[in-house]
Order: C-alpha cells, then sequence, then structure tokens
C-alpha cells in the first residue's frame, strides 16, 4: 500500500553553494487519518556518485585522502580517507560521473563498474542520493596528488591491500559512509569479482 503525503508550502531559505529549503507538509499515519502539518528544514544536496576503485588482480583498492569541512570538529582532524565521488552535474548519468571523478580524483580509468547500492544519505535532514559502485581497475602506477584546483582539491591517492583496508573500518580509521558500505560490500563480495 503506498501512502499518501502533502505539500502544504515550500520555501528556500539559503541559496549559495548549497541550499536550504524549508517544507510544510502532512502525511498519512499508519494508524490512519493524517498527521498534523509540520515543517521540516532540507538541505538539499542532490544526487552523487562513490565508486570504489578495486584491483581484483593485485587485491587492492585504491582511496583517497581530502580535507573535509564537515568534519573539522572531528577530534582525528578533517582529512577523511573516501571513496571516489562527485556529484551528478546536468545531463550526466550515473556512470558517467564515476569514469569521469575516478580520473579527476584518482588519476585511474575504470575497466568495468559493479553497482553496489543506491541510498539516501541522511533522509531526516538531506535530499542526497547516493549512487554507489565498485570499479574494476589495474591499480599498477596509480599514486599522487589529484584534483580539480578550481574546486580547491587537493587529493591524495593511496593503493591499499583490500584486508588492510577493511581492518581500517574495523579500527574506525575510514569514517566516510559511502566508503565503510563500499569496502563491506567488497569483503563480503571480493571471491567473486574477477
Amino acid at each position: 500500500m503506498k501512502y499518501q503525503w502533502k505539500l502544504v508550502k515550500h520555501l528556500t531559505l539559503f541559496e549559495k553553494y548549497f541550499r536550504l529549503d524549508e517544507y510544510s507538509l502532512s502525511h498519512e499515519l499508519f494508524a490512519g487519518g493524517d498527521s498534523p502539518v509540520f515543517t521540516r528544514e532540507i538541505f538539499e544536496r542532490g544526487s552523487v556518485v562513490a565508486v570504489l576503485p578495486y584491483d581484483p588482480e593485485r587485491r587492492k583498492v585504491v582511496l583517497i585522502e581530502q580535507f573535509r569541512a564537515g568534519a573539522i570538529e572531528d577530534p582525528d582532524g578533517p582529512w577523511l580517507i573516501e571513496s571516489v565521488a562527485g556529484v551528478i552535474e546536468p545531463g550526466e548519468s550515473t556512470q558517467q560521473v564515476a569514469l569521469r571523478e575516478c580520473v579527476e580524483e584518482a588519476g585511474c580509468e575504470i575497466r568495468q563498474l559493479q553497482v553496489i547500492s543506491q541510498y539516501y544519505v541522511s533522509p531526516g535532514g538531506t535530499s542526497e542520493h547516493c549512487s554507489l559502485y565498485c570499479g574494476l581497475v589495474d591499480s599498477d602506477g596509480v599514486a599522487g596528488i589529484h584534483g580539480l584546483p578550481d574546486e580547491n582539491e587537493d587529493i591524495r591517492v593511496m593503493v591499499v591491500d583490500a584486508e588492510e583496508a577493511f581492518a581500517w573500518v574495523r579500527e574506525g580509521r575510514i569514517r566516510s559512509s559511502a566508503t565503510i558500505i563500499a569496502l563491506q560490500w567488497l569483503e563480503l563480495n571480493q571471491a567473486r569479482i574477477t
């Protein structure tokens, strides 16, 4: 059964690099009837793509490390180890973004993409939706500093044994949700990826 909801009012409260919208709405209740009208502020992030580059021959993953303003209060500092990721630009498919971002952020080319998941990052407060992939790559020679200067990207690339990356998740060294999900998926599915 599909439940119904109703938008009463929509306002844009702020718009610059990101946008903050306010929604007044109501929805059907599981017990019957309708909720009262309530208001939610939603961080309008849009759709993103994240990809974990994986070399099945060497059993290595390509991870990146970069400064993240959202983590400036983190006691370990705002440099996070992550998978490659980027925003979907108008007219791009999720696959095109995955291919583009791997070259821009990690200097490697994907030879095959495998879907891991599509999910909402934190739907209680943001519209951000992530398409998550595993990208098969040849990690030989992948290294260095990458990113686009006009996007203020300063990205360090690291090629890591998959088993070590799995341990980093367990130890809490990796604190980015898409990367945790991708590495846990890879740990479960590594034997069947060629």
